[in-house]
């Protein structure tokens, strides 16, 4: 089916990270999330991590020039296989800058999936998580500044790939297993795989 290459979008707590390591799972290629990658780094008290740790802990992206080297090296390992991006691009700059990148790897994105959930939905589910897994950035004063930060910076990029006819907008309501079958039905290659499970 040729490479698959897939960005999740969707604010801070639509659920974005969860389904993209499901749909990771599903068809077996990487899923990379810069979220993860940056906590890791804040853990281990990397130069990057101590980078990161202060703006992260205010609400505040990460860089543009910083998340691009992180993706460069993740995708110059990663992109024969094809991968899911969660948590990049969060900049119409990052996107451009991605473009570059993967012109140089010979192909270009598969799809970008929108996950749509509304403000009130994801700063319950927000709350929630800061309680679960004491993220540094849920916490409740946080979470405000990271939806307006989502609205001011990332949004665009709604409209950025609707206009190169690559988005694919998905419910972000209902349960887990629920959001992947949209994800399932809304992605042709997904349920090209899927049905390959089937037979």
């Amino acid at each position: 089916p040729g490479l698959m290459r897939v960005i999740f979008l969707g604010p801070p707590g639509s659920g974005k990270g969860t389904q993209a390591k499901l749909l990771s799972q599903r068809l077996g290629i990487p899923a990379i999330s810069t979220g993860e990658i940056l906590r890791a780094a804040v853990r281990e008290g990397t130069p990057l991590g101590l980078q990161a740790r202060a703006v992260m802990e205010a609400g505040e992206l990460v860089s543009d020039d910083l998340m691009i080297a992180l993706i460069r090296d993740r995708i110059a390992t990663d992109a024969s296989a094809g991968f899911i991006l969660d948590g990049f691009p969060r900049t119409v700059e990052q996107a451009a800058a991605l473009e570059r990148l993967l012109a140089g790897n010979g192909a270009a994105l598969s799809a970008v999936v929108n996950l749509s959930v509304p403000e009130a939905v994801l700063v319950d589910r927000l709350h929630g998580r800061s309680k679960d897994e004491g993220r540094l950035d849920d916490r409740p004063e946080t979470i405000l500044e990271r939806l307006r930060v989502y609205h001011q910076k990332t949004e665009p990029l709604v409209g950025y790939y609707r206009g190169k006819g690559l988005l694919v907008d998905v419910d972000g309501m209902g349960d887990i297993a629920e959001i992947a079958e949209k994800i399932d039905q809304a992605l042709p290659v997904a349920r090209a795989a899927a049905a390959r499970g089937r037979a």
